[in-house]
């Protein structure tokens, strides 16, 4: 695990990979903003809108953005430093490839492009508060413990660092957030839900890549050859020593399963499933639903190997377990009701978009 992958230096905006002892390596900010001008840059060249790289003051823009970024370090009137977290870090890079997919597929079935960027942006607060609301439901006593008044209960709502969000409680409010969307711009949601569901199983499974950089969302007890351990100080070791499962004496916690590991790839697998039926759906919302259903039937099965929740309403099933039920029931009635909703759209490989 790794839970900060390297610090950005602001008063040393230029220096380059830099090893600090005692501490993780540092990287100058400038060069960090050269990579991500070069994604923009790249983004706009796939996407086939190398004109907007041509405007003038695209580039004076972002050469104004350097030039002052330099002058706020040289001046010291920033912070030295910022941490990279790990988390963070696989949750961007897994949105942005999300959104690639989402991107490139909506021109090769007769979307436009720019609807993706729009739905990503309700997708994401949306799916923020839902993860939120869902980790508050499960860990309040613990979140407001130290909110005697007011505006320490805010706080204490909105104070991400202190963890965390609910992956299930996050698809559900994102999907909320994608209808309200589709509401609002009078798009068919469940085609359009079909189109993008491959994605959010991209985001998944860079997610938990980040989930095991974090030592979240970590296993049970494991004697397999591929069984894993978290060293003193990570949030595995914190939780397990303080729950009795570890010697404080101890310098890594027991054999744990690697769940983070099979959660990735359990989404990187879906995204390939349901990306490649989409091309042979005959009905629309099946590929969604297809996805309702794959997902939390796997959900299910991987709770039962992790050790980081409990049981939840007076049951042996965790809240996320519980969440899946309900999505579960929707997959099925999505599928079992398929073939009252003929496609309106003509696939590369169906001849006519009535139901066959």
């Amino acid at each position: 695990m790794r839970q900060t992958l390297f610090r950005v230096w602001l008063e040393r905006p230029w220096a380059g990979w830099t090893e600090v002892p005692g501490d993780v390596a540092h990287l100058g900010a400038g060069w960090v903003a050269l990579v991500v001008i070069a994604g923009y840059g790249l983004f706009y060249l796939l996407s086939g809108q190398g004109h907007v790289l041509k405007e003038k003051g695209t580039w004076i823009g972002w050469a104004g953005f350097l030039m002052a970024l330099t002058a706020l370090g040289l001046l010291g009137i920033v912070p030295a430093s910022f941490p990279i977290f790990g988390y963070g870090a696989m949750v961007l890079i897994g949105f942005a490839a999300a959104i690639g997919f989402s991107w490139s597929r909506a021109k090769a079935v007769g979307y436009d492009p720019d609807l993706i960027l729009d739905a990503s942006f309700w997708l994401l607060i949306a799916g923020i508060l839902g993860g939120r609301m869902a980790y508050l439901i499960q860990y309040a006593d613990l979140v407001f413990r130290k909110a005697n008044h007011p505006g320490e209960v805010l706080f204490a709502f909105i104070n991400l660092a202190e963890g965390g969000l609910v992956l299930i409680g996050a698809l559900v409010g994102g999907f909320l957030g994608f209808l309200a969307f589709c509401i609002k711009r009078k798009i068919d949601a469940l085609d359009f839900a079909d189109l993008i569901i491959p994605a959010v199983f991209i985001g998944i499974g860079f997610g938990r890549i980040g989930c095991l950089l974090n030592g979240c969302c970590f296993g049970d007890r494991c004697e397999l050859p591929w069984a894993i351990t978290f060293p003193e100080g990570s949030l595995t070791y914190e939780v397990l020593a303080e729950r009795g499962f570890v010697d404080r004496e101890a310098p890594r916690t027991i054999p744990l399963h690697p769940t983070q590991i099979y959660s990735s790839l359990n989404g990187f697998l879906l995204a390939v499933v349901t990306g490649t039926f989409y091309w042979y759906r005959k009905h629309r919302g099946v590929v969604f639903g297809m996805g309702c259903i794959l997902y939390p039937l796997a959900r299910i099965q991987l709770e039962f190997l992790r050790a980081d929740e409990m049981g939840q309403l007076g049951t042996g099933l965790t809240i996320s377990q519980l969440y899946s039920l309900g999505i579960l029931l929707v997959g099925v009635a999505l599928v079992v009701t398929g073939r009252f909703r003929p496609l309106t759209r003509v696939h590369p490989f169906i001849a006519s978009p009535e139901p066959v």
